[in-house]
């Protein structure tokens, strides 16, 4: 197990402020335990990065399919994992408290596991028919595949609405498709294959036949997962209750007040974080040649090869 370099962690003491600030009581525990657990592997990574990304060539020619568990919990940096985790915290209070926590667990487990499955296909098609081996072996680490699954979740339950995107409103329901094209484009180095496979993954949850799969897996496991046993009704106020579903058809309402989760977000919303991170990355990149790797999964092994000598030393 490798321990990441001692120095300042802006990112990483920012995200600590946001968790307390919203209050440990107040996230789900599936939602915390998985922030608890990209954060330990930040700071004692089990593996460099650059053993642990994924690539094509790493597992399917070299059959290192661990990569598939450990590419998802590792981050370039600290301004990655803080990104991501910022989002993270705001998807799991809505989905874990709509869906219930085994469920969402069971969700999270099979996201991370089948983003990077859908990664490597992704990346393998495209070597074939372009003929262009360097596809082969991107590689690449981080959450945010699988954030790119929960936000088509969160999207289908919450379908109305506009979202911001760069200062151009979105429609909900098409915001995931707008986010991939627009940090594709201006934030250099993050893998569009990476967050197409989330997109791709929360498309088959929803449209597809991936939950029936899901349950059925569930009914056949010596333990009971449980399945969502409640349905939020949404408003432009937010969530104004759930029913609860009885054996007998029988539905009971409880009403529950609105909370806002949002207030550790300084009262933004989740994609103008996302528009402020993007021009603030542009910023750096135009201020300074030694800036680190922008958030999102992270590509290029060469690159990465050079910063592990200092990293592996440690």
């Amino acid at each position: 197990m490798h321990r990441r370099s001692r120095g300042i962690n802006a990112g990483l003491l920012l995200l600590l402020s946001q968790i307390f600030h919203v209050g440990i009581n107040n996230i789900p525990p599936v939602t915390l335990a998985t922030l608890a657990v990209n954060v330990w592997f930040f700071l004692y990574p089990l593996k460099s990065l650059y053993s642990a990304c994924l690539s094509v060539e790493k597992c399917f020619h070299q059959k290192d399919w661990q990569r598939l568990l450990l590419s998802p919990l590792h981050h370039a940096d600290d301004w990655h994992l803080y990104f991501n985790m910022v989002s993270m915290l705001w998807k799991g209070i809505h989905l874990e408290r709509r869906l219930g926590s085994r469920w969402f667990a069971y969700i999270i487990a099979t996201f991370s596991l089948l983003t990077g499955v859908v990664y490597l296909l992704l990346e393998l098609a495209v070597a074939e028919l372009m003929d262009e081996p360097d596809f082969r072996r991107n590689c690449a680490v981080g959450f945010s595949g699988v954030l790119f699954a929960l936000k088509v979740l969160n999207n289908h339950y919450c379908p109305g609405g506009f979202v911001s995107v760069l200062g151009f409103p979105v429609p909900n329901r098409f915001a995931c498709w707008a986010e991939l094209v627009a940090i594709h484009f201006f934030t250099p180095g993050t893998s569009f294959a990476g967050h197409l496979a989330g997109i791709l993954v929360g498309l088959m949850y929803t449209q597809g036949p991936l939950k029936k799969v899901m349950e059925t897996c569930a009914g056949i496991f010596p333990f009971n997962i449980g399945y969502p046993g409640y349905q939020y009704y949404f408003n432009s106020s937010g969530p104004s209750g759930y029913q609860n579903h009885y054996p007998d058809g029988r539905a009971g309402f409880y009403e529950e007040p609105h909370r806002n989760y949002d207030v550790y977000t300084a009262g933004l919303s989740e994609e103008e974080q996302l528009e402020r991170a993007l021009r603030a990355s542009l910023w750096d990149q135009g201020n300074t040649r030694s800036s680190p790797p922008p958030y999102g999964f992270w590509l290029s092994p060469e690159e990465e090869m050079r910063r592990l000598h200092r990293f592996d030393g440690q």
